[in-house]
């Protein structure tokens, strides 16, 4: 067979054949825009199908000849998205929610003794207003003979000088018939006219009137026990009484040495600079120890030898028989620079009786902001502290009821701490204010003033958790020394031994004590762990799945403005008179003629890539013949 000889091309040919491949490659990095856009929905949704590191993702675009598994995988799809959604919701609902854990410590080491408070539960006939008392007394006298037929022992000097004080007395006796003590009927609760005939005393209600200002509204304190109706009544007259005196420096009359036979403390004997003295309306006088910050005891070891041991005084002599009904002493133990609020958790010592208190600290941490709703210090709490001591809950209430009883009665209570620019309730200047006071009363119980809302606990508390044991003190074989020696160094003379003295042992139970703290329960780690975990359980992806996730959001928001932006312009240039119809198509972006003069015109001086038509479906092929672009 023949062969062909084929000629080598012509260098210039060769030349311009690559000027022309170099031209056309040149011309086609012209046109290339630097940021393109998807020309349609579809084709968006089929690249990010087609390329996404979701699992499951690509069935929705592979399987598109087949319609019955692209709706079961779309189904598919979106259901595992909506589930993956609510678990979503149930972590951030749990995350703000705020849980903690509570974590239990137990420590060992050095403890501080806390403050001890003890009272003589005997209220002082002071001097100071000794008097009036004594009117007081003869008035009740008269009242429980009216009532009860009881002829009340009183001393023959107050019989006696009853006669020349009736001058004195008409004043007291004015205020205290303004606030009768009555009696009433169980049913109908009428008052008994004074000549009714006699009624079984188990139907009586006693109590005792309070009325307004100008008298057009009353009402009747009353009790079911007539021990408690006598008491409280008493009590309001004693408390006008006391707060008629322009100095309380005046009833301090403290007795420390008749009281505290013998105090001491890990066996050193305590002295004065170891106790502070508060006199207590009702409690008498109250000592307090180891409240000095300076120099507070501590404890080293467990064990009565090691605690505070004290005997007191438990004369059963009552000053005021009528304010006080127990006999002994009340100790409460509580922390430093704390009130101590005797009714809220002291308890009574009884005579002759040794009690052994044995004492667990226990503190208490919680967690403040979002996670609880206790304070610090209590500055951000809407209710001004009135004691000149650290916050507390009850010391917030108590201040709480006082500033309310100041703005409502236009006095103050005189068992709680004065405010500035007021004074204390006295109904020789404030007719009314028993009214005002038992009706605020009634309101603060039921939490219509909002001091039990408004007082938060604080974040950190130390409580201390009490148990005692009691034996007879001293015993039968060692009493008459035990006395003896009491009488020779503290003179003691008591008649009645046994019901005239009692001793009080406090100490630690034990080294140890127990911290409770508490921690967040779910923090922003634990919250982005699970989500992690969430989101792995259903699309088997990873955190750049989710920025995947994200640029499709983007781009679907930026394909959408293109659209509409190329469908404004495309109406623009349609919206004059005269110019000729479907001049602009809306497949592709296009100068404005030279001759038409647009009211907003968009010029582009870069060299940008146009879009695909928007009503093309069809996803984009390789050839780009159907780009057209702008200057």
């Amino acid at each position: 067979g023949g062969s062909v000889k084929t000629g080598k091309m012509p260098e210039g040919e060769k030349t311009r054949q690559c000027k022309q491949e170099e031209e056309q490659q040149q011309k086609e990095e012209e046109r290339e825009g630097l940021i393109e856009f998807y020309g349609s929905y579809q084709e968006l949704f089929q690249f990010f199908c087609s390329n996404t590191t979701i699992h499951g993702a690509i069935r929705l675009v592979c399987s598109k000849k087949n319609k019955m598994k692209t709706a079961f995988w779309s189904v598919l799809f979106f259901l595992t998205f909506g589930l993956m959604y609510w678990q979503f919701g149930i972590l951030y609902r749990e995350y703000f929610s705020y849980p903690v854990n509570l974590n239990l410590n137990l420590n060992s080491d050095r403890l501080t003794f806390p403050a001890v408070t003890l009272c003589t539960l005997n209220p002082y006939r002071y001097s100071a207003i000794r008097k009036k008392l004594d009117e007081l007394d003869q008035i009740t006298h008269q009242t429980l003979l009216d009532l009860y037929d009881y002829n009340m022992s009183l001393a023959q000097s107050d019989w006696s000088t009853l006669s020349t004080r009736k001058r004195s007395s008409r004043s007291l006796l004015h205020h205290v018939q303004r606030h009768p003590l009555r009696r009433q009927k169980r049913d109908n609760l009428v008052n008994l006219p004074e000549n009714s005939p006699s009624v079984d005393k188990n139907d009586w209600k006693i109590g005792f009137v309070l009325c307004s200002e100008n008298n057009k509204d009353c009402f009747h304190q009353a009790y079911s026990s007539g021990v408690d109706a006598v008491r409280e009544w008493y009590s309001f007259h004693y408390i006008n009484i006391l707060a008629q005196m322009p100095d309380a420096k005046a009833l301090d009359e403290s007795d420390f040495e008749n009281f505290i036979y013998a105090c001491r403390f890990n066996e050193a004997t305590c002295d004065k600079a170891n106790y502070t003295h508060f006199h207590h309306p009702l409690y008498g006088n109250c000592y307090t120890f180891n409240d000095n910050s300076s120099s507070l005891w501590t404890s080293s070891l467990p064990g009565i030898n090691n605690g505070l041991s004290l005997v007191v005084r438990t004369e059963q002599n009552d000053f005021i028989p009528l304010l006080s009904t127990v006999t002994g002493a009340r100790v409460m133990v509580h922390d430093q620079n704390e009130p101590a609020f005797m009714d809220d958790g002291g308890f009574n010592v009884r005579p002759g009786i040794e009690t052994s208190i044995s004492m667990r600290k226990e503190m208490t941490m919680r967690l403040g902001g979002s996670y609880s709703d206790c304070t610090e210090d209590g500055s951000d709490v809407p209710v001004q502290n009135l004691y000149s001591s650290r916050y507390t809950e009850q010391v917030c209430i108590r201040s709480c009821f006082q500033l309310n009883m100041v703005e409502r009665c236009g006095c103050a209570y005189y068992f709680y701490p004065l405010p500035a620019g007021a004074e204390y309730c006295d109904y020789t200047k404030h007719v009314a204010w028993g009214y005002c006071y038992y009706k605020l009363l009634a309101e603060f119980k039921a939490d219509v003033l909002g001091c039990f809302h408004k007082c938060r606990k604080p974040c950190k508390m130390t409580e201390y958790q009490l148990s005692a044991g009691y034996s007879r003190w001293p015993s039968a074989v060692s009493e008459d020394w035990v006395f003896y020696m009491l009488s020779q160094q503290n003179k003691y003379n008591i008649t009645s031994k046994r019901n005239g003295v009692a001793k009080v042992n406090i100490f630690f139970e034990e080294w140890n004590y127990k911290t409770n703290g508490e921690s967040p329960a779910f923090t922003v780690v634990t919250l982005l762990s699970q989500l992690g975990n969430q989101w792995s359980l259903w699309f088997g992806s990873s955190v750049l799945s989710v920025m995947e996730l994200a640029e499709l959001i983007l781009d679907f928001i930026a394909i959408t403005f293109i659209l509409a932006l190329r469908w404004f312009r495309s109406r623009q240039q349609l919206s004059p008179p005269g110019s000729p119809p479907n001049s602009h198509n809306n497949t592709a972006f296009q100068d404005e003629a030279p001759g038409l003069s647009a009211p907003h015109r968009f010029t582009v001086e870069a060299v940008v890539t146009m879009l695909p038509s928007y009503n093309s479906l069809e996803p984009r092929g390789p050839s780009r013949d159907g780009e057209v672009g702008h200057e």
